[in-house]
């Protein structure tokens, strides 16, 4: 695998290193001891998997409030998406900044979200599905989120959304979300 560090300390654009033959292509997604080599949690206690029926369908930005702060590993396994995570870490460098990858069926590409950090994503086409390990189990009562239109991040997706659950439609402004909840100060 190939980790590229994003502007973001400690979010890692993830590329394959794919074997091809007549058969097609193997290449390793997931690997504990990469992952360790550069300093990034490796702990997988979930793999889940979003299916979205149509284009512009838009989840998020959702967080694991502290002590159930978690890392994620995303890859689009179907179709494409627009993949987008903010720094919510008080203290970063990069506090309230915001960066987006697309990741498709094609390219393989995944996406290392640290603890500290919102995430959401948008889809690009229809029948998109989306992988992702975690670190933490989820619990309901250390969810949070942001809006994902909140003109404190200024997020520029691709697509006006077409498709949004309530509930991600009416998380609150960051003004209004306590950010030591988030995670500790860098």
């Amino acid at each position: 695998m190939i980790f590229t560090e994003t502007k973001l300390k400690g979010a890692f654009i993830v590329d394959i290193k794919g074997f091809q033959d007549d058969r097609g292509l193997f290449s390793r997604v997931y690997c504990q001891r990469e992952f360790e080599e550069h300093g990034l949690n490796a702990k997988v206690v979930n793999t889940n998997v979003s299916r979205s029926v149509y284009k512009g369908t838009l989840r998020g930005m959702h967080f694991q409030r502290q002590p159930m702060a978690e890392c994620k590993l995303v890859r689009c396994t179907n179709g494409a998406l627009y993949d987008v995570i903010i720094d919510l870490r008080p203290g970063s460098p990069t506090y309230k900044e915001w960066i987006g990858v697309e990741l498709n069926e094609d390219n393989y590409r995944m996406l290392f979200v640290p603890e500290g950090f919102a995430h959401g994503f948008q889809t690009l086409v229809d029948q998109t599905e989306a992988t992702y390990q975690v670190s933490q189990f989820y619990a309901p009562d250390h969810e949070g989120g942001v809006r994902w239109n909140d003109p404190t991040f200024g997020i520029e997706w691709p697509l006006e959304p077409t498709v949004m659950s309530d509930k991600d439609k009416n998380w609150p402004d960051f003004a209004n979300v306590e950010p030591t909840l988030v995670t500790p100060a860098v």
